[in-house]
């Protein structure tokens, strides 16, 4: 069995949402990065990330190692080139490493940098990259199409009661356990995957492709527009477009969500809405963590990306184009910035600091509500991101 390390790449472009995890386990179609490279090469996964996510993260050495990107998503075709990779090979394309082949000591000394490359073998080939926050919600279609085919594969669906509307039939997959009631469901636009003991409500139009992942939910009359990933333990009601929630996150009420990402413990208060396009219809920017500035996207639809344990109080509405750290709570009238540092309390008519204890408290409850507990590791990876974001918060 291959011995597979995900390395980070494009990190600081990707917070906040690589703040709590490696790149390599981001969500985008319906698995995550790291689980993708396990189905598809029967391999064991860990990471080279941040020192302080490290230990949350292990990384596993073993005598022979492929380190591979972990903002890559794979393919056969690139699949085929890492495993031909000899010892001490680099696999490049361009000026990026996309995997290398070490043995157990220069791979205790790996460094993401093209220049310690010695051997390096050339890829020509089209790879698909996690660079920007809002890849994940633009190549969303792709990655949960190929998902699909690789989960379902050589499987059988569960049978789906006659009371839905169904709309192609043969790109429907239902795994066991799942609740489908008195839905519409459109798959001729796309794959519709509903995992293990997840529920649609009645009332709900779907039109695909969608992915609602194990024990996910849609509340009655939910109207999904993909492509749509509604991850693990997911609550999620009102109407959605294009939109990633990974998991335990909940948007279980009326308010529009387009073109977004949430993270993981995530709230979404009733009646709130995201503008995912501006009334001008120019190109939307957002803020980057690389350059600490706002950045053109190159989007016209671009809504809000939300790192994880953040919430909103019902009826925020959030600009085009919001990026909101890590525990923040958002409420009040009128638009909030669109950049919310993490730590932060308060909205448009005004931000102060969200203290650490005060929000380690209500993570633990939020967790205890799922019969989960946020760990002594999760409080040291918290109490980080609050002193490595502090110089954000300047109200």
């Amino acid at each position: 069995m291959m011995n597979v390390i995900l390395f980070d790449d494009c990190r600081t472009d990707l917070l906040p949402l690589t703040f709590t995890r490696p790149v390599g386990d981001l969500r985008v179609g319906i698995l995550t990065i790291r689980e993708k490279w396990e189905k598809l090469l029967s391999a064991k996964v860990s990471f080279q990330t941040e020192a302080y996510l490290q230990e949350k993260f292990p990384i596993h050495m073993e005598e022979d190692n492929y380190f591979i990107n972990g903002s890559v998503l794979p393919d056969v075709e690139l699949i085929n080139a890492i495993r031909g990779l000899q010892n001490g090979e680099y696999l490049v394309k361009a000026n990026t490493i996309l995997a290398a082949r070490l043995s157990r000591e220069p791979a205790n000394n790996f460094v993401n940098d093209i220049t310690y490359a010695e051997t390096a073998v050339s890829y020509t080939a089209e790879v698909t990259q996690i660079k920007y926050t809002y890849d994940i919600f633009t190549k969303n279609g792709r990655a949960l199409e190929q998902d699909f085919q690789i989960i379902t594969k050589g499987r059988t669906s569960q049978p789906l009661s006659k009371s839905n509307g169904v709309l192609g039939i043969e790109n429907i997959f239902v795994e066991e356990g799942a609740r489908v009631e008195y839905a519409i469901i459109n798959a001729t636009t796309g794959p519709v995957y509903i995992g293990r003991n997840a529920e649609i409500m009645e009332g709900c139009m779907i039109r695909g492709p969608l992915a609602l992942c194990e024990n996910a939910q849609l509340k009655m009359g939910a109207k999904i527009y993909g492509p749509t990933t509604i991850g693990p333990n997911c609550r999620v009601g009102g109407e959605v477009q294009n939109v990633v929630i990974w998991g335990n996150s909940n948007k279980a009420h009326d308010g529009f969500l387009g073109n977004a990402v949430l993270g993981e413990w995530c709230n979404i208060g009733a009646d709130s809405n995201n503008s995912n396009l501006k009334n001008n219809y120019s190109e939307v920017k957002l803020w980057n963590y690389t350059t600490e500035k706002f950045m053109p996207t190159g989007l016209q639809f671009c809504g809000l990306i939300m790192g994880d344990h953040s919430k909103c109080g019902i009826n925020t509405m959030f600009n085009t184009g919001t990026v909101v750290g890590v525990s923040a709570n958002i409420f009040g009238a009128g638009y909030p910035r669109n950049f919310i540092p993490s730590f932060s309390w308060g909205g448009y008519q005004g931000m102060s600091v969200y203290p650490l204890p005060k929000a380690i408290e209500t993570a633990e409850k939020v967790l205890q509500r799922r019969n989960q507990s946020l760990t002594e590791v999760d409080k040291k990876i918290l109490q980080h991101i609050y002193l490595l974001t502090e110089k954000y918060r300047r109200f």
